[in-house]
């Protein structure tokens, strides 16, 4: 059972909020929760405008990798775009690749294999560019510590524009330019841009310096906010600020998708023509898939099928992800299982799992399955059977820096990056057993016994009159939600359980409760083990949120579900 952390938001604040704005109470007191109290600031929140975009110039080395990239292009230079094979990766290859071409560049890419080359920049392959007339290479969600492979790169003449958003080191490479909002010499004022974010922004400055009439700048640059919401979404950076303006548009702008590739990729995941996925769609249908080339095989798939222009190459690409996310889903499953088998004791702090023939395309994914588990941090580990050594992934818990616990350890590692909740290793096999204790021990140190256990953030409390159609719209107008913005989570005390819970295909729940003449039917997933706190007549206290319904919806019925979260006997 979670630690429930119930709040009260301030009930004057939520009712001048709400008379202001004429809004419901239970969404006045969401925002106020969420430090929203302001209308003028819930206004911007609830209608983010791109005109509150920051001006890329400002980012630190953006002016000089325009004029760079500018001149490459005027020059005709061979420029290499060198991204990561995951989906903020080649959302950001597609979208520098698309704009380099309108501006008449003559431009290529290079995204790695995960399992031949593993993650970021690598010397052969800028010796390969160079030997091709690679004259400007341009990285994006990578570069920021790969100083040697710049080093080389100089050496054969070779100009770097390293665009990035992971930390960086003390030292930044020695690039022509480094533009990554988290250099502590950047003062631009959104840190949590994704890869993606940081290419529509150099891509946004570059098309801004061409001299074009400024409606087909922002015609342009609004196209590319579909692959940014797509990455911001999938990299799990929170949906505020800048990203909550990029996602929301990107997401409207779903509803018309004149790429031939983003139209296969969306009628295979099941999404009909002119139908906009939400942010947790995209998040467990879109995103998968994209992830499951680079995962699987090559990230190339994905290259190809968003720059193609042949319906039926597109629909064989489309098609391929699918059968790869299947085949993904199956292996991720089996590691998973061997991991759960494995026994854990309690006063464990944090987890290392190593076994020489796991898939390592999918390790990160079992992390994150670990964590929600287990509520520790977590790195799941395999074997490169071409140098022997182990690789994977590592996922942490809101209360442990990953990236600081490896940087207190980094003579273990052959290569390592990442940030607080998500990393990368990669050390000699025999020296796994040293990296467990070690991870186990510096969590030891600063872990307390309550950070192991899940939290839930409770926004407020909700009569359950208080529940219409017309509150769950408004409810749903402070989409999108992820990290950062999650979905409304709310508290409803002292109800009755009005019915025997059913059971839903063996492991899920449909609960019935009722107070003050009010009943509410909730889906409990994966609930079906905790049946028995359901009896008819038992008061007890329930956590749920609030959830788009298209099933219902398409049925006829209300567009909305309750999602219970969890259930405890009644508060004294």
């Amino acid at each position: 059972m979670a630690r429930w952390l119930l709040s009260t938001p301030d009930p004057q604040a939520a009712a001048s909020l709400a008379a202001a704005l004429g809004i419901s109470a239970p969404a006045a007191r969401v925002l106020v929760r969420r430090s929203l109290a302001s209308p003028d600031d819930a206004r911007r929140f609830l209608h983010p405008s791109l005109d509150q975009l920051h001006d890329p110039l400002t980012l630190r080395d953006m002016p000089e990798a325009v004029a760079r990239l500018k001149g490459a292009i005027y020059a005709h230079e061979k420029i290499l775009i060198y991204g990561d094979y995951d989906v903020d990766g080649t959302m950001s290859v597609v979208l520098l690749i698309t704009a380099i071409r309108l501006c008449g560049g003559d431009v290529r890419y290079h995204v790695p294999h995960r399992l031949n080359e593993g993650y970021g920049m690598r010397p052969e392959v800028v010796e390969a560019a160079a030997a091709q007339g690679v004259t400007l290479i341009v990285s994006v969600d990578t570069g920021i510590r790969a100083a040697e492979v710049v080093r080389r790169a100089a050496e054969l003449s070779i100009d770097v524009i390293v665009t990035d958003h992971h930390l960086p080191d003390a030292d930044l490479p020695p690039a022509l330019a480094v533009v990554n909002p988290n250099r502590s010499d950047c003062s631009y004022p959104e840190k949590n841009l994704c890869g993606a974010g940081v290419a529509f922004k150099l891509a946004q400055a570059l098309l801004t310096a061409m001299g074009w009439p400024e409606d087909r700048v922002r015609r342009i640059t609004e196209s590319f906010l579909k692959l940014v919401a797509i990455a911001t979404v999938a990299d799990v950076v929170p949906l505020s600020g800048e990203n909550r303006i990029m996602v929301k548009h990107g997401l409207d702008g779903l509803r018309d998708v004149r790429n031939i590739g983003l139209r296969a990729l969306l009628a295979v995941a099941g999404f009909p023509a002119n139908a906009a996925p939400n942010a947790r769609q995209v998040a467990f249908q879109i995103a998968p898939r994209i992830n499951a080339a680079g995962r699987m095989d090559t990230a190339q798939a994905v290259i190809d099928l968003f720059l193609t222009t042949d319906p039926e190459h597109a629909r064989a690409l489309s098609q391929q992800l699918h059968d790869q996310n299947a085949e993904r889903r199956q292996v991720e499953a089996s590691i998973l299982e061997a991991c759960e088998r494995l026994p854990m004791d309690a006063s464990t702090s944090a987890l290392v799992y190593y076994a020489e023939d796991w898939h390592r395309g999918v390790l990160g994914i079992v992390a994150s399955r670990l964590i929600e588990r287990f509520h520790r941090p977590v790195f799941v580990l395999g074997r490169n059977a071409e140098d022997g050594l182990a690789q994977g992934s590592g996922r942490s818990i809101p209360a442990f820096h990953l990236l600081n616990a490896l940087e207190s350890m980094r003579d273990l590692f052959v290569k390592f990056g990442g940030h607080e909740f998500a990393a990368g290793v990669t050390l000699e096999a025999a020296r796994v057993e040293e990296f467990r204790a070690r991870f186990n021990a510096y969590a030891a140190a600063r872990l307390r016994p309550e950070d192991f256990e899940p939290i839930l953030d409770i926004d407020a409390s909700l009569d359950l009159r208080e529940i219409t159609d017309a509150v769950t719209e408004e409810l749903f107008a402070l989409a999108p939600f992820g990290h950062g913005n999650p979905p409304p989570l709310f508290a409803a005390l002292d109800v009755e359980v009005a019915a025997p819970p059913v059971v839903m295909k063996e492991k899920h729940l449909r609960i019935t409760v009722r107070r003050d003449g009010r009943t509410l039917k909730l889906k409990a997933w994966n609930f079906a083990h905790r049946a028995a706190e359901f009896t008819p007549g038992a008061r007890i206290d329930i956590a749920f949120a609030i959830e788009e319904d298209a099933y219902s919806a398409s049925r006829g019925y209300a567009p909305w579900a309750a999602i219970l979260r969890d259930a405890r006997p009644k508060s004294l």
